[in-house]
């Protein structure tokens, strides 16, 4: 048993939180004369879980993409572990392989099998011999709770299955930190908490984690923060136990209560 899990519940804010990792500062996106992303300064640190919640359109996804560059910003700055996020090249390929990214649509390659969908990463970037690739996918796999399905392709497999393996396949890269972009929203209800699961333990684990997500739940049980945003902006963070029970802004209590009225 760890530190972090005999320590009182009410210390879980500082008992996982190390140096900053991810720096994002001034970040500004347009899309045209649209402004997706406005004046966004976060940092999260390193074994930290922060949960980013709000309306549809406030901008969510578009800041988690905005971090391994998925998305270009168009001012301000993104660091990774110290290292400002590259414009292209090799050196934005090295830092994707440092950041875990689970999108809503699994994004499995289709015509490979699960084992070799987790292994591709490892061989071709990492330089993984094919046998190490093989042993850590086998456990990962394993760890998800789809070891049964390694031989199979994706169209086999649930909803929930392929999410699982998507998870998998991120964590075969080792990475330093892990994006979700609304993991579960493609999922019918009873496959949410199976990969909810997952990432529970993840964040028990200490992975550092960025979740956007509608699982008010989730935010609730694994979040160290809550970040709300709205209109482009982060309107407001806390702790999911302050979040929840005492929004400070009149746009976090709106949310808020159409989530308890529905």
């Amino acid at each position: 048993m760890t530190p972090a899990d005999t320590a009182p519940a009410t210390s879980n804010i500082s008992v996982r939180r190390g140096d900053p990792l991810v720096v994002v500062e001034n970040v500004q996106k347009h899309y045209g004369d649209f402004q997706a992303l406005k004046d966004i300064d976060l940092t999260v640190n390193r074994g930290e879980v922060v949960v980013v919640i709000g309306p549809s359109g406030s901008g969510k996804s578009t800041l988690c993409r905005t971090i391994n560059r998925l998305e270009t910003i168009t001012s301000g700055t993104i660091t990774i572990d110290g290292a400002l996020l590259p414009q292209e090249g090799k050196g934005l390929a090295q830092l994707r392989s440092d950041v875990g990214m689970v999108f809503q649509s699994f994004n499995l390659f289709s015509h490979l099998t699960i084992l070799d969908n987790v292994t591709l990463g490892p061989i071709k970037v990492r330089k993984m011999r094919k046998a190490d690739a093989e042993t850590q996918a086998r456990a990962l796999l394993d760890r998800v709770g789809v070891a049964q399905q390694a031989e199979k392709l994706p169209g086999q497999l649930s909803g929930g299955q392929q999410q699982r393996v998507a998870i998998a396949r991120a964590l075969a890269m080792n990475p330093k930190v892990m994006l979700f972009d609304e993991p579960t929203s493609a999922l019918d209800p009873e496959m949410i908490n199976e990969v909810l699961d997952v990432m529970v333990g993840l964040a028990q684990d200490g992975m550092t984690m960025i979740v956007v997500t509608h699982e008010m739940g989730f935010a609730r049980k694994a979040a160290d923060r809550v970040v709300f945003m709205a209109d482009g902006q982060i309107v407001e963070q806390a702790t999911p136990e302050e979040f929840f029970t005492n929004p400070q802004s009149a746009r976090a209590k709106d949310f808020l209560s159409k989530l308890l009225t529905h």
